[in-house]
This record gives structure tokens, C-alpha cells and sequence, in this order.
């Protein structure tokens, strides 16, 4: 029986009540607990599957690390430990900032172990936060966004659907997990908006400009057509008649960059990087822009605004006498 069956109409309280109630020993290995924190994660907190994919990608890599220093056991989990792992993962290439979610997983697994009281100290409350250098997000201009839109065929049906797609993915700002997932009902096309399905399973509503709301119309036009339309509510249709799959959209929209000469790596979150530059640029007020992007907190957001401080500052210094 998989480890998740044990979580389901158990009435008592606590991980390891429900142990209990199975009479099954609580010296089970690290890879048992974490197992079970993942089975928390997915029934008490309900975390898409994407993020529960991370974190269980993250913790194996400790659980690996662990079993190599000869710890197999969560008492072996201490901080000399968590310290040898940051430093493995430093040496094995990742970055500054990649080792920060590894290890904010590690921390999340950790409270999990003290709530349950399977453990009596904190591991990580000494260990520091890898410092992550502010990266500024790449994107591309106006004029770039243009010929990227274009660029699909016109008159076939991939040709419609993928020049409608990238219409909506710029006009909206959406991630490309919220594009695929996109049903015919969430396009509401007499009020002009989009009803995007976010993280955590947070909905939310963005306008579509005229030129978004055309492309979808001809794109529907031809999808009636298709010969697998009627079995699925999905919106972009794969010539199978299922959703695309996010490394599809990635493909194709590098295609699409290079055949039109744009020489920057292009990538779906790069168009939601360049719809909310742009937005701030335009005068849009940052908490607008939050919520168009369905930030949880407004820090994730700042970033923008220093790419639009440029835009301000090179404006400043060709219109300014003095500048």
C-alpha cells in the first residue's frame, strides 16, 4: 500500500497517531518521513502537483546526501549535516539561489519532523540563507513582442492556435502552466477578460485587449473544425486533441523567436516578464500590476520596478536640455 493510503478518515490528530493507529514502528528511515511530508503536503495543504514535484525533487537530493554521509534515520538529521549538504550543492554547480529553495524545502521538511515531535531541535535555525544576487529579468521590446505575435501562420489551424496563444500569454501576463490548463469558459469574451488558474489554486480575472480577443475569435473559429473538438472543454487543442504540454509551448515559441531573427533566449515567463515591464512602464501602478500577475506579495513584484526606473531615466535623458 503506498505510503498516502495511511492519511485518508483517520480520525485521530498528529502524524504519528495515525502511525500508531497501524502499529508501525516509528524508527522508519528519513525517506519514510519524507514520503510522509509530501503526503501532507498533497492532503492537509494541498499543493499543486508542480510544487509537490519540486519539493520532492529537492528533499531526494538530502535524502541521497544523507544516506551517502551513512545517516539513514531523521535522528541523524542535525545541523553539520544540513551544512554539508549546502556545501555538496555549491560543489555540484547550483546556484546561490537554487540552493536557497533547496534549503527552504529542507526547512519546511524540518518543521514538519518538530510538529510531530520527531525531532526536539531545529536543524536549520542556525544555518544561513545562501545570499541570492538581485537578478533583473530579461525582455523583450515592443517592437519584439510584435513580431513574436506575427509570426505563426496564418490560415492553418497550428498557425491560428499558437498565434492566439502567444495574443493571450502577452496580453494577460500568464505562466505557462496557467496557458495550458485554460478551458473555453475561462475566455469570457463579452466582458473581454480571462480567468487564469494560478498557485495554489488561486483563481483571478485579467482584461484582453482587442487585438487578444480577435486572435481567439479566429482560432475558435477553426478549432469547431477540428475533429476532437467536442470531446474536450480544453482551450488550445494539441493535434491529439488534448492539452499542450508546457515543454511544447516552450518549443514552439523558441521557433517562433528565432524565425522572426529575435537573437535573446525567448521563453513563455519571458512574456510575462515583459508584460509586466511594460504595464509599469506605461504608468500602471505597481499594485495594478500585482494583481494582474497574481503575485501573493507585492516584494515578488518590485522587481519590475527597476527595469521601469530605466525606462524613465533613458526617457529623461533624451528629452532633458540638461541631462
Amino acid at each position: 500500500m503506498p505510503f498516502g493510503a495511511f492519511w485518508v478518515d483517520l480520525p485521530q490528530p498528529g502524524f504519528l497517531a495515525r502511525f500508531a493507529a497501524f502499529e508501525v514502528p516509528l524508527a522508519v528511515d528519513l525517506a519514510t518521513w519524507v514520503d510522509a511530508y509530501l503526503d501532507h503536503l498533497r492532503v492537509e495543504r494541498a499543493l499543486a502537483p508542480l510544487t509537490l514535484e519540486a519539493y520532492g525533487h529537492d528533499l531526494a537530493k538530502l535524502v541521497a546526501h544523507a544516506e551517502a554521509s551513512g545517516i539513514t534515520t531523521v535522528e541523524g538529521l542535525d545541523q553539520s549535516l544540513i551544512g554539508t549538504y549546502l556545501v555538496a550543492l555549491g560543489q555540484a554547480g547550483i546556484s546561490a539561489s537554487s540552493a536557497a529553495r533547496h534549503l527552504s524545502a529542507v526547512r519546511g521538511f524540518v518543521r514538519f519532523l518538530l510538529r510531530e515531535r520527531r525531532i526536539e531541535r531545529d536543524p536549520c535555525a542556525l544555518v544561513e540563507r545562501p545570499r541570492v544576487g538581485r537578478r533583473l529579468p530579461k525582455v523583450l521590446s515592443f517592437d519584439e513582442i510584435a513580431l513574436l505575435i506575427e509570426a505563426p501562420e496564418q490560415g492553418t489551424f497550428k498557425g491560428l492556435r499558437d498565434r492566439a496563444m502567444l495574443h493571450v500569454m502577452y496580453a494577460a501576463g500568464l505562466r505557462v502552466s496557467e496557458v495550458v490548463r485554460l478551458k473555453l469558459a475561462d475566455i469570457d469574451r463579452r466582458k473581454g477578460i480571462v480567468m487564469a488558474l494560478g498557485k495554489g489554486g488561486k483563481r483571478r480575472l485579467v482584461p484582453l485587449g482587442e487585438p487578444a480577443l480577435a486572435a481567439i475569435d479566429a482560432y475558435l473559429e477553426l478549432r469547431a473544425t477540428h475533429p476532437r473538438s467536442a470531446a474536450t472543454q480544453v482551450l488550445f487543442l494539441s493535434p491529439r486533441g488534448g492539452p499542450l504540454t508546457r515543454q511544447a509551448v516552450w518549443k514552439l515559441l523558441g521557433g517562433y523567436a528565432r524565425a522572426v531573427g529575435i537573437a535573446k533566449p525567448s521563453s513563455p515567463h519571458k512574456l510575462r516578464h515583459s508584460f509586466a515591464t511594460h504595464l509599469l512602464e506605461g504608468g500602471a501602478d505597481l499594485r495594478s500590476v500585482q494583481a494582474l500577475l497574481g503575485h501573493a506579495n507585492v516584494v515578488t513584484t518590485e522587481i519590475y520596478t527597476h527595469l521601469a526606473d530605466d525606462h524613465v531615466r533613458a526617457a529623461y535623458r533624451r528629452a532633458h536640455p540638461r541631462a
